[in-house]
C-alpha cells in the first residue's frame, strides 16, 4: 500500500511539473498571499532524475509548511509541530508552482512557490493550540544602502541589497519591500540622500510604493569580520533602532549580510505578533467583562413620555451619559413616546439618584415605572 502511495504521488508530481533536463528555467511571476511560501529552495539528489525531483517537491511542501508555521505562529510553534507526516503536510497543499529550476543525471535543483488551504492551515494550527495572527502589519519600505572601498552604493547590485531581496518578505505578516531599482526609483533618490535621511526623497518612494513607512539599512564591511549593520526610522510598528555587528558560520560577508537581514524579519514578526496577540487577548477580555456586566444587571421596562424627537434625544444622551446605566433598548417608539428595557448596575434606589444626578426622574405610576425630566 506504501509503495502504491509514493507511486501515485510520483505520477502526480510528473503532471504537476516538467523539468526540462541539464538547463535551468524560469518561470514568471507568481500569485502569492499570506499562505503562499516563496522561494522555497531544494537540491536532492537520488538514483535518477525524476526521483529526484519526486524527493525535491515533497521536501519543498515539508520546508514550505514550517516556513508558515512560524510566520502564522512563532519559531517554537514550528517546533511544536516538528514531526508531522510528509502525507498529512500535502493534504494541506492548495498549489504549487516552479520559480526557478534545474535538473541533471540523479539531481534537481530548484526554487519553488507552495500555496496552502488556509481553513486546513487554520485547523491544524489549533488542534496545537497555537495562537494564528493573520492580519498583516502596514507594509514598510527597507531601503538598503552599502558602504563599500568605493562608496555608498544603493540600487547597484551588491551583496546587501541582494540579502533583503532574498527575503522575499513583501507577502509576510510585516511585509517589507524592497524598491525595485527602475528608472523611477533611481531618479527618485540617490545613496547620498537616503544615507542623509532626505525626507522629501523618502517619501516619495513611500507613496510610489503605498507603504506606511520607509527604513534606510545602512551596511559596511567590518574589520574584525562579518558586516556592521544600522538601522534606524520610523515604522507602523514604532521607532527602530537596530545596530549591531553580524558574522557567520563560513566568514563570507554575503551570508553574514543574510544573517543581518533575517535576523530584523524576526524581530519585526516577533513584535506584530506580540501586538496582535496582546489586541486580541484584550479584546476578548472586554468582551467577557461586557457579558459578566450584563449578567449582573438589572433590567427595567420604563415608559419615556416626550413632546417630540429633540426632547427624546436628549433624554437618551443623558441615560447613557448616566453611572450605572449600561444599556437602552427601545422597545416601542411614537411621536409623543417610548418604552425602553433600561439596563442598569446596583439598585434601583441607586439608579434613581444617579438620574436625579443627569436631571431626570424615574417613578413609578400605577405599578408602570416612568421617566421623565426634572
Amino acid at each position: 500500500m506504501k509503495c502504491r502511495f509514493w507511486g501515485l504521488l510520483a505520477a502526480f508530481l510528473t503532471l504537476l511539473v516538467l523539468v526540462a533536463p541539464d538547463r535551468a528555467r524560469a518561470v514568471g511571476p507568481v500569485e502569492t498571499g499570506l499562505f503562499s511560501v516563496t522561494g522555497v529552495q531544494v537540491d536532492v539528489t537520488d538514483k535518477d532524475a525524476a526521483s529526484a525531483r519526486t524527493r525535491a517537491i515533497i521536501e519543498a511542501q515539508v520546508k514550505a509548511f514550517y516556513i508558515l508555521a512560524e510566520r502564522l505562529g512563532s519559531p517554537e510553534a514550528a517546533q511544536r509541530l516538528q514531526g508531522m507526516d510528509a502525507r498529512d503536510i500535502g493534504r494541506l497543499l492548495r498549489s504549487l508552482s516552479i520559480e526557478e529550476e534545474r535538473s541533471g543525471p540523479g539531481r534537481y535543483i530548484g526554487k519553488l512557490t507552495v500555496r496552502f488551504l488556509p481553513d486546513k492551515i487554520r485547523q491544524v494550527l489549533g488542534r496545537y493550540g497555537i495562537d494564528v495572527v493573520e492580519d498583516q502589519a502596514p507594509a514598510v519600505i527597507v531601503l538598503p544602502v552599502w558602504k563599500g572601498p568605493n562608496g555608498l552604493v544603493i540600487w547597484e547590485d551588491n551583496l546587501w541589497r541582494k540579502a533583503w531581496l532574498d527575503l522575499k518578505a513583501a507577502q509576510s505578516l510585516v511585509p517589507i519591500i524592497v524598491p525595485l531599482g527602475d528608472l523611477e526609483d533611481t531618479s527618485a533618490i540617490t545613496a547620498d540622500e537616503a544615507a542623509a535621511g532626505n525626507a522629501v526623497k523618502l517619501e516619495s518612494l513611500m507613496l510610489r510604493y503605498e507603504a506606511k513607512g520607509v527604513l534606510v539599512a545602512m551596511a559596511e564591511p567590518d574589520p574584525a569580520g562579518g558586516i556592521h549593520a544600522v538601522m534606524q526610522g520610523d515604522s507602523p510598528l514604532g521607532r527602530i533602532n537596530f545596530d549591531k555587528i553580524y558574522t557567520a558560520d563560513d566568514g563570507t560577508p554575503e551570508s553574514a549580510a543574510a544573517t543581518a537581514a533575517k535576523r530584523f524579519d524576526e524581530v519585526m514578526l516577533e513584535k506584530w505578533r506580540s501586538v496582535r496577540i496582546k489586541m486580541a487577548a484584550d479584546a476578548r477580555a472586554r468582551a467577557e467583562a461586557e457579558q459578566q456586566t450584563r449578567r449582573a444587571a438589572t433590567s427595567l421596562p420604563v415608559a419615556v413620555p416626550f413632546s417630540g424627537i429633540y426632547q427624546w434625544n436628549g433624554i437618551r444622551a443623558k441615560l447613557l451619559a448616566t453611572p450605572g446605566v449600561i444599556g437602552v433598548d427601545v422597545s416601542t417608539i411614537a411621536d409623543n413616546g417610548a418604552v425602553i428595557q433600561l439596563a442598569f448596575l446596583d439598585s434601583v434606589q441607586d439608579l434613581q439618584s444617579a438620574l436625579s444626578g443627569s436631571g431626570l426622574r424615574l417613578v413609578q405610576s400605577r405599578g408602570t415605572w416612568v421617566l421623565q425630566p426634572l
